[in-house]
């Protein structure tokens, strides 16, 4: 199991279901007339047990071990029959041991997640072929998530189920929908899916475990320790982002963590406040206003 090193921190309990995520779906419909409301709130009961459901990772994970998440979907129009257009903004958590704050890992907005639904209808998956573009998205996701949270307790353990996530998009290369081609975006599931596979991004991965398990997880017990270790990744990052300027992933990791890192080097000497203030601002300039709070004294 994944957090067989950590089991110092958790009462193990006994497997109660084979699920992995602990999904929360909210489907909002601002456009669409209250009297068409009980087939989104069907759909959203058949996505919410369709990705809590279903074992995604190869572990059998105890109850506590599932992975918390939230699939925010907005529908943007919908034809009154089966072809809905939307948006989606997909997030997920990871828990700090011996504390009860849990960090952001994703924070992922979708603009392409159109998909066709009838009421009554089953969300069937087949991790061989491509059946329908709402439970091949879905899949995707889960499959990201579950990487990333595996990779923050060892290193690179995501990358089974990040081939699992290009295995889904590449036979999803028929779809008529959009979003899952290289040639139709540059911040698209492609290229997400593409840096998460490609080792030339496995030091942004590695930055993943270091700051979460050096970093985060010490920090209740050796405040000082944690803290040098969230500082110690920010140099690997602007190395990537000197040698990748612009990717996916290191997009994908400070539109999750960009208000913590601020929170949690508040608590940092200066030194480390304007070291960290000096590389955050360069490779980070979209959130530089929030990083212009570690230079001012505590």
């Amino acid at each position: 199991m994944k957090y067989l090193l950590l089991l110092g921190f958790f009462l193990i309990s006994p497997i109660l279901s084979a699920q992995d995520l602990n999904a929360r779906v909210q489907i909002l419909a601002p456009q669409i007339a209250n009297s068409n409301k009980r087939i989104l709130d069907i759909l959203g009961n058949s996505i919410r047990d369709f990705l809590n459901g279903r074992r995604w990772s190869t572990d059998a994970l105890q109850p506590q071990e599932r992975i918390d998440c939230n699939f925010v979907i907005t529908i943007t129009d919908w034809d009154g029959s089966s072809n809905f257009k939307a948006e989606a903004q997909i997030q997920s958590n990871r828990p700090v041991y011996n504390s009860s704050y849990s960090s952001t890992l994703l924070n992922i907005s979708d603009k392409d997640f159109g998909f066709t639904y009838s009421e009554g209808q089953a969300l069937d998956f087949s991790e061989q072929n491509y059946i329908s573009n709402l439970s091949s998205l879905l899949a995707f996701y889960a499959y990201i998530i579950t990487g990333m949270d595996y990779d923050t307790f060892s290193k690179l353990a995501g990358t089974p189920y990040f081939m699992k996530a290009q295995t889904v998009l590449n036979n999803a290369q028929t779809s008529p929908n959009t979003g899952w081609k290289a040639i139709e975006n540059l911040r698209n599931r492609f290229w997400l899916v593409e840096n998460l596979t490609n080792k030339s991004y496995n030091p942004i991965r590695e930055t993943l475990y270091t700051y979460h398990r050096d970093g985060l997880d010490v920090m209740a017990e050796n405040q000082s320790k944690g803290l040098k270790a969230v500082v110690s990744v920010l140099p690997q990052l602007q190395k990537i982002d000197k040698q990748k300027q612009g990717s996916v992933l290191n997009q994908v990791f400070f539109t999750a963590k960009s208000d913590e890192i601020v929170s949690i080097l508040s608590a940092a000497d200066s030194q480390d406040r304007i070291k960290a203030f000096n590389v955050l601002s360069q490779i980070d300039p979209s959130n530089s206003l929030k990083y212009e709070l570690l230079k001012k004294s505590r």
